[in-house]
């Protein structure tokens, strides 16, 4: 029940119950969670419905229309807006539920794991069961970092250091995988490499987004 834009409802939602299979995305994506949790969701940025629900003769310029990076935005957008709101309903019951990023390391093998067609992504995964653990609450940026009156101030230089040295304190004091590291320290030091994300970008096309 999430808002959607124009009531697209771009999404769709995968629900992994074969151990197998649940084992199989685990594995390629490194994250053993998705094994061992309650239940196992994908989400997915899904404009397919949209195409086949029209006449043969309009669906070449549907895709080429859904092909601008416009329609791709708005299905990314709309879908996280779910996942988040399944998060929160899994909070309110009482379970704890985990967002992963990293099932994207499954791909392309997830399109044929999923059945999943063109126009339909895999974006994110939500991990859901009973928490055995309350981990402490990492600190977010300052309000003045991120939210702005009337425009934009790029001038955060200090509000970054001061965010920095918050979080220094939270990775060193927080009682189980301690580390020397700042937020910018971390991000800085994997953004400055030549990062191999080419072919992520030529899978999306793949899937009809030519992102035009």
């Amino acid at each position: 029940m999430a808002p959607s834009s124009a009531h697209m409802q771009p999404y769709s939602i995968v629900g992994i119950t074969n151990p197998e299979l649940r084992s199989k995305i685990a594995k390629r994506s490194n994250n053993p969670w998705i094994e061992e949790c309650g239940y196992f969701f994908v989400f997915c940025a899904d404009l397919y419905r949209i195409k086949l629900a029209a006449d043969p003769a309009d669906q070449e310029n549907i895709s080429r229309n859904l092909s601008y990076s416009y329609f791709y935005q708005t299905a990314v957008f709309c879908a996280a807006l779910a996942v988040q709101n399944a998060n929160v309903a899994a909070e309110s019951m009482g379970l704890g539920a985990v967002m992963i990023g990293g099932i994207n390391e499954a791909l392309p093998d997830l399109d044929e794991w999923l059945g999943l067609p063109e126009f339909v992504l895999p974006l994110v995964g939500l991990a859901v069961g009973v928490p055995d653990e309350s981990p402490e609450q990492k600190p977010r940026l300052p309000r003045s970092a991120v939210f702005f009156e009337n425009q934009y101030n790029p001038d955060l230089k200090e509000q970054i250091e001061s965010y920095d040295r918050e979080i220094g304190e939270y990775y060193g004091a927080r009682t189980s995988n301690k580390q020397k590291a700042s937020w910018s320290g971390k991000l800085v030091s994997i953004l400055k490499q030549e990062l191999p994300l080419g072919g992520y970008t030529e899978y999306v096309k793949s899937k009809g987004f030519d992102l035009r």
